[in-house]
């Protein structure tokens, strides 16, 4: 089963960058390599590339990176089939919300990560 697809570019802190980095690869899917962070090619709904990366990097929270900024975020990753995913993250025991939504702009669900951040899944509209 296909997990996240792409994002469309997002550098956060973390408590433990490492440890946070493994929940992501394990939970959902997402290919961390050993400088922190993620690349994801653009690509069609065949895979067939059309250009362009979204970059993706956890960062450690006492860095700099982000100073002088105390902000939180939520993070939306695109995903290939929403009911499917937040079922086996359900089944390996991550913290999945209760509310999905579907609208003209395709269906959205949401997990917890183990830092407390809101992540927000969505399976874009037949087509997109």
């Amino acid at each position: 089963m296909k997990r996240v697809t792409g994002i469309g570019g997002i550098f956060f802190s973390a408590k433990d960058p490492a440890a946070l980095g493994a929940w992501y690869k394990t939970h959902l899917g997402v290919d961390v390599q050993p400088w922190g962070g993620a690349a994801f090619d653009w690509v069609d709904d065949a895979g067939k590339p059309v250009g362009g990366t979204t970059a993706w990097s956890v960062e450690p929270a006492d860095g700099k990176h982000f100073a002088p900024s105390k902000s939180t975020f939520m993070v939306n990753y695109r995903v290939h089939d929403l009911v499917a995913l937040l079922q086996a993250l359900r089944d390996e025991g991550c913290n999945v919300l209760e509310k999905m939504d579907d609208s003209e702009y395709g269906k959205f669900g949401w997990v917890m990560d183990p830092e407390g951040n809101k992540v927000e899944l969505w399976q874009p509209p037949a087509g997109q």
